[in-house]
């Protein structure tokens, strides 16, 4: 199992924002939705190593992480996309990609052709050698996605990777996302119901910092009905998991 967490919980003072969630995820597209202040971005934090937990247990692509050496091991196969990342303004785009695959510590000889990669399948090669800071915010986000996957991880967390991008830009991302779903095991945290619904084969809903509903995206749409709020059968099924929950 790629991902295994085992009552998992995190406090940010007297709040306890995650509560005993549980959560298995293997290779594939997973989707993890939510309303805000559900404890999506404290989870992805965890599993990226960023954030430490309370309480329970977390395993990353077998590994406990109980010392320093296993977790440089898991971070140098591990891709993160946060909800807002900086940058040094002045880097190029090219730059701001091997700086990331630096701190991965890939081998120096395999970075220039794995940034030239990343960046092509983002769609940025051709503004490799523009400075970020001229970058709309769109293209900024896209080359966030590059660094992220600049190192092949086996397992790949993005935050809100969509924020930003067109609606064409949004279908060429769901595309990339299934092409890296065959290998690794990817997971995408959103509001945008439809995105879940088109390119991931599971999804996660978290609500009060815990997990009340995983399955299909069309289990998912199945669980609502013609009372329930939403323009589409998923996000009424969203709907009524979430009323359900709340109960």
């Amino acid at each position: 199992m790629t991902v295994a967490v085992e009552e998992l919980t995190v406090r940010y003072g007297r709040r306890v924002v995650l509560n005993g969630l549980d959560l298995a995820l293997d290779t594939g597209v997973h989707g993890l939705l939510g309303p805000n202040g559900a404890g999506k971005t404290t989870l992805m934090r965890v599993l990226a190593t960023v954030a430490r937990p309370d309480g329970g247990g977390v395993r990353l692509l077998g590994s406990a992480i109980a010392d320093e050496k296993a977790l440089r091991e898991v971070r140098r196969q591990l891709g993160y996309l946060p909800q807002t990342f900086g940058f040094y303004p002045r880097f190029t785009v090219r730059e701001f990609v091997e700086y990331f695959a630096w701190l991965k510590e890939m081998p120096a000889a395999r970075i220039p052709v794995a940034v030239d990669r990343a960046l092509e399948r983002v769609g940025l090669l051709d503004r490799a050698d523009d400075r970020m800071k001229t970058l709309s915010g769109g293209m900024q986000r896209r080359a966030g996605i590059a660094q992220a996957i600049v190192n092949d991880p086996r397992l790949l967390l993005l935050d809100e990777p969509t924020a930003g991008l067109d609606p064409e830009q949004r279908v060429d991302f769901r595309a990339l996302l299934r092409e890296l779903g065959v290998d690794a095991c990817v997971l995408v945290s959103t509001h945008l119901v439809e995105d879940v619904a088109v390119a991931c084969e599971r999804v996660s809903l978290v609500d009060g910092g815990r997990l009340v509903f995983t399955g299909t995206p069309e289990q998912l749409a199945s669980a609502g009905g013609d009372g329930d709020a939403g323009d589409s059968a998923i996000e009424r099924g969203y709907t009524a998991v979430l009323r359900a929950a709340r109960a």
